[in-house]
């Protein structure tokens, strides 16, 4: 299965203001990118925080790409998505990894995998996907699921689109949250593809070393 993480960011490496409240930062351009990707895709996945923070659709919109909606997959240990999120629609199917239950939630159905760390074991995710036939999974964050898809090298691309401003703060969500990189052995190392300048940004692409 092939792993691509997606995401845009300020110049400063910012991904929201300090409130966590979600703010455009891609420009036209990318946000056809982006739904090009997702179109591409098999499946695509967000961490509860981005559920509880931007309340997205996930799908792919016409205006921008055409092609199926992905299998939207979220990873939520303890459960609180809440019932009326965007991601519960009938729009696309989706599936919910949690460490509580199997069943269904709504329009979603929950998939029990063991914690690792406080949070749903990626190695169980990604097996259960691979099982389900996914070829392409999105990865769309937030900060804390791409710091830990990178750091158990669970990734083979990182594409970081950064947007023409300055968000600031130091307690503005990052790129890659969570712990961190705790000695330079524990730093993420990562090969250089390409960059590409679409509208007032530029689009940074680097692949994971094998």
């Amino acid at each position: 299965m092939r792993v691509i993480i997606n995401c845009a960011a300020s110049v400063d490496g910012k991904i929201a203001l300090p409130s966590r409240k979600q703010t455009r930062i891609s420009s036209e351009d990318d946000i056809a990118r982006v739904h090009r990707l997702r179109a591409e895709a098999d499946a695509i996945l967000v961490g509860v925080g981005t559920i509880l923070s931007d309340d997205p659709k996930l799908t792919v919109k016409e205006k921008y790409a055409r092609g199926k909606n992905p299998l939207r997959v979220v990873l939520d240990t303890h459960l609180r998505t809440p019932e009326g999120a965007m991601v519960l629609n009938d729009m696309a199917p989706t599936l919910i990894f949690n460490s509580l239950k199997d069943g269904s939630y709504g329009n979603a159905e929950l998939f029990r995998c063991p914690e690792n760390n406080g949070h749903v074991d990626l190695n169980c995710v990604l097996s259960e996907l691979e099982r389900r036939g996914i070829g392409t999974l999105m990865v769309e964050g937030g900060s804390t699921v791409i710091w830990e898809f990178l750091r158990q090298g669970k990734a083979d691309e990182l594409n970081i689109f950064l947007g023409d401003m300055v968000i600031g703060g130091r307690d503005s969500p990052t790129v890659a949250d969570g712990r961190g990189a705790q000695s330079i052995e524990d730093i993420v190392k990562l090969e250089f593809i390409e960059a590409r300048r679409m509208g007032g940004g530029v689009l940074l692409r680097y692949r994971l070393p094998s």
